[in-house]
């Protein structure tokens, strides 16, 4: 095993991509509205007695699109998502840490040229 501490970290970041096998792209969103029924304990216009609908918003082919998502996948959509918010963190520790390590590289050719 490498005994730099960024190819370490980066290695660390490497090996949890598996684990994001199941994300989804997008924002999880709860909204609360009214059904549009007269009777309907939702009518008073009160937050807390609306209906909750939840969605998927992605962006796909440039357009925002919104998925509703049945009360039964609502847990299993809100991880999924979460999953790809773990992925952008890691792909912005892997990015961050071969950029540093090119940068590195190349001032270090730089003065050898120089030199």
């Amino acid at each position: 095993m490498s005994s730099d501490p960024e190819l370490q970290s980066r290695g660390r970041w490497i090996r949890t991509l598996g684990s994001l096998r199941e994300m989804l792209p997008g924002s999880f969103v709860e909204r609360r509205r009214k059904c549009g029924k007269p009777n309907c304990h939702c009518a008073s216009g009160e937050p807390e007695q609306m209906h909750v609908q939840v969605v998927l918003s992605i962006l796909s082919q440039g357009k925002l699109q919104s998925l509703h998502i049945p009360a039964e996948l609502v847990e299993e959509v809100r991880s999924q998502v979460e999953l790809h918010k773990r992925f952008q963190q890691a792909e912005s520790a892997i990015c961050g840490i071969n950029l540093r390590r090119l940068l590195r590289r190349k001032q270090s050719k730089d003065g050898r040229e120089k030199g």
